[in-house]
């Protein structure tokens, strides 16, 4: 299993938001597989705005209060270049931003209590105790 260490409120819309594609300025390399998502201690700016106007704001505080936490995991199912989307249409989903790497991702499962954990820049290696940790909390 990997981390991704993404800021709150955008971790908490991968996991409990819908948020389909997390975009990154440089690929994350090969993997895919499970990824624990990781919030991390900083706060980006501004509320979260669903592409699709489906809903706008920011969750209640309570819902992303987690920094420093691992609060669920996704499957990490496909990365790719925006300018070589291979899901058809100009972008792979509403979320996705032009001029970036897209990680696709799918199955999120949310953990009942997050996990304090330091987080990391790229995809990195969950340890052995924090990945049993994990999946003592996420159903298969």
């Amino acid at each position: 299993m990997r981390g991704l260490t993404v800021r709150q409120p955008w971790a908490w819309a991968i996991v409990h938001g819908g948020k389909d594609v997390e975009n990154r300025s440089r690929s994350l390399g090969p993997y895919r597989g499970e990824v624990a998502i990781h919030a991390g201690l900083h706060v980006a700016d501004g509320p979260i705005i669903h592409p699709t106007g489906l809903w706008t704001g920011t969750p209640g505080k309570a819902a992303w209060v987690a920094l420093g936490a691992v609060i669920g995991v996704v499957d990490l199912w496909l990365v790719h270049r925006a300018a070589l989307c291979e899901c058809g249409g100009e972008h792979c989903s509403p979320w996705a931003e032009p001029d970036m790497w897209h990680l696709g991702l799918a199955n999120p499962r949310p953990l009942v209590h997050p996990i304090p954990w330091r987080g990391a820049q790229g995809l990195w290696t969950v340890p052995a105790d924090l990945e049993a940790a994990i999946r003592a909390q996420v159903t298969p």
